[in-house]
């Protein structure tokens, strides 16, 4: 049996997503005799049924099923891969680095301004991204390091840059506002905002991997900052944040036994390239 090609990979995608030949005839822009063709011959070469055309519908067998797993997988890494060629081919002293607004942003430009005075420094292109998104920019080319705090470190090479302590952020009417120091004890029954990427555990933002999180959704501190101000959640957020965001609405208390906030340097893993490895040692010698 021969190994399939890549064009029946994609067009196997297709067809699994849609299970209509038609439509997927449509989207990859081909008539639908050739695709019908293509995936006879992919089952020829695998020596497996991959769909079960009975009643006149497409059902994807078990080993469709499996290899419409495997294929989004093995696509998924070959357009990594020349998306990253393509970019290394025309960028090459040019370095895309990315964070999201806030902490991290305010890091990369202290960061940034080191690296550009290093000698033949590469010009340095600053993306501001949104929350959760740096991994994946990094991962899939977009950037070539990112400053972040909450991420899903597959496929990346990590440093840690800075830690800072993380304090409650409450309504001035609240209980707990009466008291000096917290513990992450005193918020396990306080509502809780839930991320609209949820890239750690729920446990962080109040320390209880355990409880229930039945607060708002929120996509940004400012964001979160505003459903504190409403008493519809109490949060656990960087000191820094809230050094910058003093306000009448909200309040701030230490809680010393919640875990830091920390803020790292992502890359992708295994890169060999040298402006990645100076920008990085720039971070971790000038992030504090």
């Amino acid at each position: 049996m021969s190994e399939p090609e890549f064009r029946e990979l994609r067009y196997f995608r297709a067809v699994a997503e849609d299970l209509n030949l038609t439509r997927a005839a449509k989207r990859l822009g081909i008539a639908q005799p050739p695709l019908s063709r293509a995936m006879r011959q992919l089952e020829r070469r695998l020596g497996v049924a991959l769909f079960d055309r009975t009643d006149r519908r497409l059902v994807l067998t078990h080993a469709g099923k499996t290899l419409a797993k495997e294929a989004t997988a093995v696509l998924g890494a070959l357009d990594l891969a020349v998306h990253r060629t393509r970019r290394a081919g025309r960028l090459d002293n040019r370095l895309v680095v990315t964070a999201k607004p806030g902490v991290a942003t305010e890091l990369l430009q202290r960061i940034c301004e080191r690296f550009r005075a290093e000698p033949n420094a590469p010009e340095l292109g600053v993306v501001v991204s949104g929350f959760g998104e740096q991994a994946d920019m990094v991962r899939d080319g977009r950037a070539d390091v990112a400053i972040a705090a909450c991420f899903d470190g597959h496929g990346l090479d990590t440093e840690l840059l800075a830690t800072e302590p993380r304090v409650a952020a409450l309504t001035p009417e609240h209980q707990l506002a009466e008291r000096d120091v917290l513990s992450t004890a005193d918020l396990v029954d306080e509502p809780a905002p839930r991320w609209s990427v949820p890239l750690v555990d729920d446990g962080y933002w109040l320390g209880h991997p355990d409880r229930p999180y039945d607060g708002p959704v929120v996509r940004d501190s400012a964001q979160l900052l505003e459903v504190v101000a409403l008493g519809q959640a109490v949060a656990l957020v960087p000191s820094s944040l809230a050094a910058r965001n003093v306000r009448p609405d909200v309040t701030y208390r230490p809680v010393p036994d919640a875990a830091p906030y920390q803020t790292f340097a992502l890359w992708p893993a295994g890169s060999r390239s040298p402006w990645i490895a100076r920008f990085v040692q720039t971070a971790l010698t000038h992030s504090t």
